[in-house]
């Protein structure tokens, strides 16, 4: 049954129904009724008629030819209708597509692969439609995002013209005025100087301006990308100032913290010890007064040890860049630490200031030999190559490694593991690193362990 409900079944059935129409009108004029209808005037009727012999075979197929000719066309119209029809509905259909309509949908019904093809369509249609309805929502909910977003949201086209701006944006350029269609570059001519710089490097950056009798601190992010085949930028201008301000307190609480720790750690037995010796020389007890001075003596010089670490941290001076051989100057290393070294050293000499960095590896072999104390071991390797532009420092031990958490906050100042801790060692070396125009890095290795990585560039940034 669905053989025959289909277009080859139907089309194989109009062919043979022509056949047969075709047989039956031959049959018709050559054999019966129409040569007994002939002989029945001829007789009855005395009417000289032609009969179909005259004619020939040609001449009879002529005939039916002209005779079929109507039936031809009314089997091909009921065939071509319908046809016709649905081609015209799709081309609909695809026109409301092509300007973005998807309300369009086909009410033939079909038992066919057309009728199929026209299911397939209508449930393409209402695809379509809930997609088009999904994004329309998703849409209006990033619009309402991004306009009500405290962050002032920039997009241009090619020409330099404002094609989007939020709530945040009009109110930064344009005292709330809407953006859209103007100069961008216009528009920074009545902003503040440091604004424009940062715009026009092209490159993310930190800028402060004065608004409103106050400074304002900003966050510019710059994005360049594609939209709709043609080149857009994107900006964004985020105000920090109350960000910054919530970490410089927080900075300076943690520096209250350590300092107020420290120094209390230190007063409290020198306060102890100086009542104890002024108690002993009270006594005439003198033996032991000497050993009262050198425990003060141990802690005032471990607070002004503690002090000094600060005052360096806070006023770093600028490095002298220098051409440094690698084999003088693991000897100088030597003398303060120990390590093993791995590989061999490179040929090309490093270009960094030598007191600051060897301060940076004094204190990561230190580091290294108390975590690898603390794992069992006393292996630590320091391991220098040229990779690209730059040279690579590795300091690595066999120690526990870190938790994510630790390798996530090491680097930052007055962040300390220790019960004794300043949380300035990997801070200071990392200051001095970006100093230098390189980094730092920490990660667990696989074997077990830490290893800290120095990158210094080969030329003075």
């Amino acid at each position: 049954m669905r053989r025959l409900n289909s277009l080859e079944g139907r089309l194989t059935g109009l062919l043979a129904l022509a056949g047969l129409s075709g047989a039956m009108l031959y049959a018709g004029i050559t054999q019966w009724p129409l040569p007994q209808i002939i002989a029945w005037a001829h007789t009855d009727l005395k009417m000289e008629l032609r009969g179909p012999a005259t004619f020939g075979v040609y001449g009879v197929l002529a005939v039916c030819l002209l005779l079929l000719l109507p039936l031809a066309w009314w089997l091909a119209h009921g065939v071509m209708g319908p046809l016709k029809r649905l081609l015209r509905a799709l081309e609909g259909a695809v026109a409301s597509y092509r300007d973005g309509d998807f309300s369009f949908s086909i009410a033939v019904r079909r038992r066919d692969e057309l009728g199929e093809l026209i299911r397939m369509h209508n449930e393409l249609g209402q695809t379509l439609r809930e997609q088009r309805q999904h994004l329309a929502q998703r849409e209006l909910l990033l619009d309402t995002v991004v306009q009500n977003t405290p962050v002032a949201l920039v997009l241009t086209d090619a020409g330099d013209r404002v094609a989007y701006a939020n709530i945040a944006a009009r109110h930064l350029f344009n005292e709330g005025r809407s953006l859209n269609g103007l100069s961008f570059a216009q528009l920074l001519g009545d902003t503040p100087e440091a604004l424009r710089v940062a715009v026009e490097s092209q490159e993310d950056a930190l800028f402060t301006v004065e608004m409103e009798g106050s400074e304002e601190t900003f966050h510019l992010s710059q994005r360049a990308f594609r939209l709709q085949g043609r080149p857009h930028r994107l900006r964004l201008f985020r105000r920090m100032t109350r960000e910054l301000s919530r970490q410089e307190v927080a900075a300076w609480k943690r520096v209250i913290r350590v300092v107020s720790h420290e120094l209390n750690n230190s007063l409290a037995p020198i306060s102890s010890l100086a009542h104890s010796g002024a108690e002993l020389a009270r006594r005439g007890n003198l033996e032991r007064l000497p050993g009262v001075f050198a425990t003060i003596g141990e802690r005032a010089r471990h607070l002004h040890g503690f002090i000094d670490g600060y005052a360096r941290f806070a006023k770093l001076p600028t490095p002298r860049h220098v051409a440094v051989a690698w084999p003088g100057f693991l000897d100088a290393l030597a003398l303060h630490c120990q390590f093993r070294l791995e590989g061999a050293l490179p040929e090309q000499p490093g270009w960094f200031d030598p007191a600051q960095v060897e301060q940076v590896l004094i204190n990561l072999v230190k580091n290294a030999h108390e975590a690898a104390t603390e794992g069992g071991t006393d292996d630590v390797t320091l391991a220098i190559a040229i990779v690209a532009r730059d040279v690579r420092i590795e300091v690595a031990d066999r120690g526990p490694g870190m938790s994510q958490t630790v390798l996530a906050q090491a680097l930052l100042p007055f962040y300390s593991t220790k019960r004794s801790g300043t949380g300035l060692g990997l801070a200071l070396a990392r200051e001095i690193a970006e100093a230098h125009g390189g980094r730092i890095a920490l990660a667990n290795r696989a074997e077990g362990g830490l290893r800290v990585t120095l990158l210094l560039p080969l030329q003075p940034a």
